[in-house]
């Protein structure tokens, strides 16, 4: 690991787990770069929650279902990090992603393509895009979901694209040991979220109903989050690698 400042870059960072996972390892001493897809003014908004916290902040715009803008959003990265001294950056997070959920009856071949271009086409990608801007003795996270080892109906094309996730981290771990690079894989829960429409959040009976199938009687909140990404990213967890790394309370046991 670089022996200046830890440099953080956090995909889908304007809500939800982005941006909480982004707020702990800020107060774990990390500079973190945020990318949004359309909602500068809240990414901006984290950003500025860093700086309170003593930590730098960058905010850069990225369509992670656009494989095409890879090449010029890893020039915009690498004009960020040279302003800030340095020319690669020590942790990725792969978080972006959207919820949609059908049905496998009704899944249509677009809500497919679209699912598939963001969690699986995107993150593979955009993470070999990036690998010479990740520094040797670096870390790669990628969000997975609980829901690759328990199966609800209507999440059929969602999970089976985090389950390639999960597949394509243990290859990268195997492929970038020689870098000294990890990458694990964190799959949240059920987590009161805006995501997917904010249903865990706002429905109090999908709410009663999955705190009910889970050991620890509650619902995911975002800090449950992103505190075990800040701890995994750290150096106390250096030597986990290729792992799945489930955090959902005891989900479905």
């Amino acid at each position: 690991m670089s022996t200046t400042q830890t440099i953080a870059l956090v995909t889908g960072a304007s809500r939800g787990l982005g941006r909480n996972a982004a707020l702990h390892l800020a107060r774990q001493g990390v500079d973190v770069i945020l990318t949004y897809h359309a909602q500068r003014g809240e990414a901006e908004a984290v950003a500025a929650e860093i700086g309170q916290l003593g930590r730098r902040a960058a905010v850069l715009q990225l369509d992670c279902g656009d494989v095409a803008s890879f090449d010029g959003f890893s020039q915009a990265l690498q004009a960020t990090l040279q302003g800030w001294g340095r020319d690669t950056l020590d942790y990725l997070v792969n978080n972006a992603g959207i919820g949609l959920m059908a049905p496998f009856a009704d899944t249509s071949e677009a809500m497919f393509d679209q699912l598939m271009n963001i969690h699986f086409k995107g993150v593979y990608f955009l993470t070999q895009t990036l690998l010479p801007v990740i520094a040797d003795g670096g870390r790669i996270l990628n969000l997975s979901s609980g829901l690759t080892r328990f199966s609800l109906p209507g999440m059929s094309a969602y999970a089976a694209m985090k389950g390639a996730v999960e597949v394509m981290t243990r290859y990268l771990a195997k492929e970038l040991g020689a870098r000294g690079i990890t990458v694990n894989t964190v799959a949240p829960g059920a987590i009161a979220t805006d995501f997917g429409g904010g249903d865990v959040r706002d429905n109090p009976q999908t709410n009663q109903f999955i705190a009910a199938q889970t050991a620890l009687g509650r619902v995911g909140q975002p800090d449950d989050i992103g505190a075990m990404i800040a701890s995994l990213l750290s150096d106390s967890n250096r030597w986990v690698n290729g792992q799945r790394i489930e955090v959902s309370g005891g989900a479905y046991l």
